[in-house]
C-alpha cells in the first residue's frame, strides 16, 4: 500500500463511516479498485483507520461523554448484541467482507427502503430526549448486528433503530455515532490481535501508513458529521437513498458486464 492509497482509503472512511451508505462497503470497492484488497496489512489498515473517524466524534461531542454514566451503561448494553454476534460469527462475517456483489444488492437494497423511510417515521419522531432508554438501547444494539452485513451501513442500521424507538432523527444519529465508539475500538483491537497472532508485522513505513491515515479519517469524519446532521434534519433520507441505488447499480453493472470481474 503507497501513501497515496492510504490517504485515499482514510477519505473514503471519513466520508463514509457515520453517513448511512455503508463505509465498509466503499472501503471493500475503493481497495479492490486499487488492487489491494487481499493484503493482509490493508485489511487491517481499513479497520484500524476508522480510530481517526471515532476520535473525530468524540472531540465533536466531548461533553456527552463526560455528562454521567448512565450514557456509558446504554452504550455498553447496546454495544453487547453485535459484540456477541461478531464472536459467534466472525469467520463468516470476514467472508462476506470480500464479496462485492454482496455490497451491490445491500446498497441497491437499502437505498430502495431510504426512499420510503421518512414516510414511514414521520409520525413517530415526537419524542425529544436526547438518550434512549435502557431497553431502546438494547433493541438499537440489535439493529447493530443487521450491519455486518457488508453494504448494509452500521450508521443506517442503528439510526433505524432509534427511529423505531421514536428517537427523533438527530437523536437517533447522535446516538449511533456514540455507538461507533465502543463499536469500532473493539473490532479494532480484535483485529489487531489477529493480525499480529497471525504473524503479521508493522514497519516504519505501516506506522506512517497508519497515521496519516488515521489523521486524513479525523479530518474529514468532521466535517461528514457536521454535514449529515444538517442533510438529515432538513431533507431526510431521501438524498441517500438515492445515492445507494445509484452505487449499487453502477457496481452490478460493471460486476456483470465482465469488464471489471478482474479487478473486484
Amino acid at each position: 500500500m503507497s501513501l497515496l492509497q492510504a490517504i485515499i482509503l482514510a477519505i473514503i472512511e471519513g466520508l463514509t463511516e457515520f453517513l448511512p451508505v455503508s463505509s465498509t462497503g466503499h472501503i471493500i470497492i475503493g481497495s479492490s479498485v486499487m488492487g489491494i484488497s487481499h493484503d493482509e496489512f490493508t485489511k487491517m489498515f481499513t479497520v484500524c483507520v476508522q480510530f481517526g473517524a471515532i476520535l473525530a466524534v468524540v472531540v465533536m461531542y466531548v461533553k456527552r461523554f463526560f455528562r454521567s454514566l448512565d450514557f456509558y451503561y446504554k452504550l455498553f448494553i447496546a454495544f453487547l448484541p453485535a459484540a456477541i454476534i461478531g464472536k459467534l460469527f466472525g469467520d463468516q462475517i470476514d467472508m462476506l467482507l470480500e464479496n462485492v456483489l454482496v455490497v451491490a444488492i445491500t446498497l441497491l437494497g437499502g437505498g430502495v427502503v431510504f426512499l420510503f423511510i421518512d414516510r414511514w417515521f414521520q409520525e413517530k419522531v415526537e419524542r425529544t430526549d436526547s438518550e434512549p432508554s435502557y431497553f431502546s438501547s438494547f433493541i438499537i444494539g440489535c439493529f447493530q448486528c443487521i450491519a455486518m452485513i457488508p453494504g448494509v451501513s452500521r450508521s443506517a442500521a442503528t439510526i433505524i433503530g432509534g427511529l423505531v424507538q421514536k428517537m427523533t432523527r438527530k437523536s437517533a444519529a447522535e446516538f449511533s455515532f456514540f455507538l461507533a465508539v465502543p463499536t469500532i475500538f473493539a473490532a479494532s483491537v480484535y483485529k489487531l490481535y489477529h493480525f499480529f497472532s497471525e504473524g503479521g508485522t508493522i514497519g516504519k513505513q505501516e506506522i506512517i501508513l497508519l497515521g496519516a491515515g488515521n489523521l486524513v479519517a479525523f479530518i474529514v469524519a468532521i466535517l461528514a458529521i457536521k454535514f449529515f446532521i444538517y442533510v438529515l434534519v432538513k431533507y431526510g433520507f431521501k438524498f441517500f437513498g438515492w445515492y445507494r441505488i445509484a452505487a449499487g447499480l453502477i457496481i452490478l453493472a460493471l460486476y456483470f458486464s465482465g469488464k471489471s470481474i478482474a479487478v473486484f
